[in-house]
């Protein structure tokens, strides 16, 4: 098993040259870290856990130099305007946030408190920051689906993987202004792989099974899923996905690791718990000065291709030796 690490990119690798061991604090300061997500306590759990194990290696000690201030939409959204306010009046000192709904709330309900994302689709796009480089105003972090170039790479995994393939279905929620050029960029894969895309709107969590219905009927051969904390692979709903997509023997792409885990087919992106860890560096710069607007958003540069081969096994596929080649997980 290869556990492949993304990388930084420009100037973000500057956030872990901080020494491990520096004080946390100033003397007698005890940070209050505000944090707002969409999902569930317990979906999130594995993240927070590398999230505090990063605030550990930098010194930082729960009850002497911080306290937690988490809060959960459980998959709502309309919850998040009045958690993000919460979390203002208690007068924390940063807010971690998820995806971009949570960090719209937050950058809704302060333009002062900084404000670091784990999780960021298209924060440009999106009108959180100004740039990449430098972002100005409260929002900075960490992009978790870098780059809508992504959507032609897993759309050639499953290319690959359905050779026939000629109609797929693509789960995406317009809502999201980022994630328009991710739907745009999936459109162009298609075009390219003389594919007919099925374009999938789904927004909550509840419209799912409905959306599974409409691709049986428009007999789509495969699906992608483009990432939303809402209503896809990263929402309480995740396992129910892959579920579906095996009950209609649908070969799907997923953009994160965890829904394969969860019994879908592939992935290929970044790792969730590397960017929770990494986002304690964030926190760690901002506690200790730094302007977030200053601080470069990180960017991975590498990507992990994950495998289910039980999946492929029980939706009666083959999956080619060049691509298992270039898989860094494959589960068995």
């Amino acid at each position: 098993m290869m556990d492949r690490r993304t990388f930084l990119a420009g100037a973000g690798a500057v956030l872990l040259a901080a020494p491990r061991a520096a004080k946390a604090q100033q003397a007698g300061k005890v940070y209050r870290i505000g944090l707002l997500q969409i999902v569930t306590h317990e979906l999130l759990g594995p993240y927070l856990k590398a999230f505090e194990e990063g605030l550990r290696e930098l010194g930082y000690v729960e009850g002497r130099d911080f306290v937690r201030e988490y809060r959960f939409a459980d998959g709502q959204r309309e919850r998040l305007p009045d958690l993000a306010a919460e979390l203002v009046r208690l007068k924390v000192d940063v807010i971690v946030t998820g995806s971009d709904p949570a960090t719209m709330a937050a950058r809704q309900a302060t333009t002062t408190i900084p404000i670091v994302m784990t999780l960021g689709g298209d924060p440009v796009g999106a009108g959180l920051i100004a740039s990449v480089r430098r972002p100005g105003g409260n929002v900075t972090g960490l992009v978790g689906v870098v780059g809508p170039d992504i959507m032609g790479k897993r759309m050639e995994h499953l290319k690959e993987v359905v050779p026939r393939m000629s109609r797929v279905a693509c789960f995406w929620n317009p809502d999201l202004p980022g994630y328009v050029a991710f739907w745009k960029a999936t459109e162009g894969a298609a075009r390219r792989l003389g594919v007919t895309l099925l374009s999938v709107e789904v927004r909550e969590s509840r419209e799912i099974e409905g959306a599974f219905a409409r691709i049986t009927r428009e007999r789509a051969q495969a699906l992608v899923v483009i990432a939303d904390a809402l209503a896809l692979a990263t929402s309480p709903a995740r396992p129910e996905i892959p579920a579906l997509a095996a009950k209609h023997r649908l070969p799907a792409s997923y953009a994160f690791r965890e829904a394969v885990d969860a019994g879908g087919l592939m992935s290929y992106g970044t790792s969730m718990p590397d960017l929770f860890r990494r986002a304690a560096g964030y926190v760690d710069k901002i506690l200790k000065g730094a302007n977030p607007g200053d601080l470069p958003v990180e960017q991975p540069t590498k990507f992990d291709l994950v495998i289910n081969m039980k999946t492929a096994k029980a939706l009666g596929l083959t999956i080619p030796q060049s691509l298992l080649l270039r898989a860094d997980e494959i589960i068995q």
